[in-house]
């Protein structure tokens, strides 16, 4: 049963005409248009099959954000979905077939901090849905050569990016590697970091307050990890 049920995330930049749940829902998505989102999605739900798996699940159209009890739901599970996933196919739209991941968006992105480091198992993919240089291995996370990339592009030490658990250990470096990341609503910086469930980056249970100043929310997380770590070098 549980290998029937293994699933795929993909991890992405949103981009226009992302397709919605209600987009989708009872639909089959290979007979949609291939414009914008639903190209990426009907591609990223190709490749999951070739791998094998049955189910896949996107962040775009697999959450239905008409439901806030539903979407705040989904921000404290978002690490634990990711960390049980079987394979995480994260999509560079703008990295072609030749050039290096270092300069990709992807890794200035508040979200795809934790979709970088909660996935066992990772596959990179360019713009063109090929495996990134090449590399046919199952994992890039125990390709040395991505690990030296992905060391440059996000300044965290291999040991976490191929083991990484959630806690209060080294609290000042985790937050430095979100220091420089966007969101598109500020508040998120801090959301992506904690969640409300325990399997967050730091591993502590706060809500999720959407409309509150981003200030607000990052003090609140700071306060929090003070609280448990005694640690007051973050501030």
């Amino acid at each position: 049963v549980s290998r029937y049920f293994r699933f795929v995330t993909l991890s992405h930049r949103w981009g226009s005409g992302e397709p919605l749940l209600r987009d989708i829902e009872g639909r089959s998505i290979y007979v949609m248009s291939t414009n914008g989102g639903f190209g990426k999605l009907q591609a990223f739900c190709a490749i999951a099959g070739e791998q094998d798996y049955l189910w896949a699940w996107s962040d775009t159209c697999c959450i239905d954000k008409d439901s806030s009890a539903e979407l705040q739901e989904a921000i404290g599970s978002m690490f634990v979905w990711y960390r049980r996933s079987a394979l995480t196919i994260t999509y560079l739209s703008d990295v072609s077939d030749t050039n290096s991941f270092l300069s990709s968006e992807w890794f200035e992105r508040g979200w795809t901090l934790q979709e970088l480091l909660a996935p066992e198992r990772l596959l990179f993919y360019t713009q063109t849905w090929s495996l990134y240089m090449n590399l046919r291995s199952s994992n890039h996370k125990t390709d040395v050569a991505v690990l030296e990339e992905l060391g440059r592009a996000t300044g965290i030490e291999s040991r976490f990016l191929t083991n990484f658990s959630p806690g209060m250990d080294d609290a000042r470096s985790r937050l430095q590697w979100a220091s420089s990341r966007r969101t598109t609503r500020p508040e998120d910086i801090a959301y992506s970091l904690f969640g409300i469930s325990l399997f967050g980056i730091f591993d502590i249970q706060l809500p999720v307050l959407y409309g509150e100043p981003a200030e607000n929310a990052l003090g609140r997380l700071l306060a929090e990890i003070i609280s448990q770590s005694g640690d007051i070098s973050v501030l």
